[in-house]
């Protein structure tokens, strides 16, 4: 592989870390280790999976109920962990990133299949970034 083309990818990417979207994505990312609450329902969740797990691997005298409970209980940690406002806005810049990163990829793909980069349109919302199963960035 040409030095240049990796020289000027690693350019690229430190380009993408001025992005708006990358800066969003690590500034929620930031506010999500700050938010104490949101931090203990993590804390929490993992234990209560982990509790769950435990449970369902017993090869004899699982606990119907206790199952049932932990499901429930993990399940409700999910949905407030999920709906923390913390969470919410992390998810939303880490969707956005998501679609930047996206885009390189179709257009990285389309040079290496032997397109014109430079007549990549920004994919869908449902693109993959894999072009195996595309019908077209057009």
């Amino acid at each position: 592989m040409s030095k240049d083309a990796i020289t000027m990818f690693k350019e690229a990417a430190v380009q993408l870390q001025k992005e708006a979207e990358y800066l969003a994505l690590t500034g929620t990312k930031e506010k999500n280790d700050a938010d104490e609450a949101l931090q203990q329902m993590i804390g929490d969740f993992n234990l209560a999976r982990i509790d769950l797990n435990s449970e369902l691997s017993k090869a004899e005298d699982k606990n119907q109920d206790r199952i049932a409970e932990l499901n429930t209980k993990v399940n409700n940690l999910y949905n407030d962990i999920m709906a923390n406002e913390s969470m919410i806005s992390y998810n939303e810049s880490r969707t956005e990133m998501e679609s930047v990163v996206n885009y390189i990829n179709a257009i990285v793909n389309t040079a290496v299949n032997g397109g014109d980069p430079m007549t990549v349109e920004e994919p869908s919302s449902s693109c993959t970034g894999s072009c195996g199963s595309c019908g077209g960035c057009h």
